[in-house]
């Protein structure tokens, strides 16, 4: 896996809505990302028991809802101090689909690394790969 320098205002900015913003079980994980002109754009999971949006995909939502459709480098970090928490499946192929080139802050332990979206699905199906062509 290549690993790319760590933002840190990124997680301490993911951090802050996590410990700020979370409440209960409905909301238990927060997630930061930097736009390409530099801005962060953070959000919430919304948990519900039909299996709701993880705080990655809220984001998305939110981003774009604020014009803004190309994301750099994104983070989850949960609740009550977890820390950095990686992707869900589900999550790694929706952004991989959306920003095939985004880089991605996780942990193993008390270590943080960035890697490509990529490197955590490796010979993965991009969707827009199968697509056929509608001219």
């Amino acid at each position: 896996m290549q690993s790319h320098q760590v933002d840190h205002e990124l997680i301490a900015a993911a951090a802050h809505v996590a410990r700020t913003r979370c409440r209960g079980d409905n909301h238990t994980m927060a997630a930061a990302a930097r736009t390409q002109d530099g801005r962060i754009v953070t959000a919430v999971n919304a948990y519900h028991f039909t299996g709701g949006p993880c705080a990655e995909l809220v984001l998305i939502g939110t981003a774009a809802a604020q014009g803004t459709y190309e994301l750099n480098t994104i983070v989850a970090v949960g609740d009550r101090d977890r820390g950095v928490v990686p992707p869900c499946g589900r999550c790694r192929q929706v952004l991989l689909d959306y920003f095939p080139t985004l880089h991605v802050i996780v942990a193993s332990g008390d270590q943080v690394r960035t890697v490509p979206i990529t490197d955590l699905l490796p010979e993965s199906y991009v969707w827009a790969d199968h697509q056929l062509d509608t001219e």
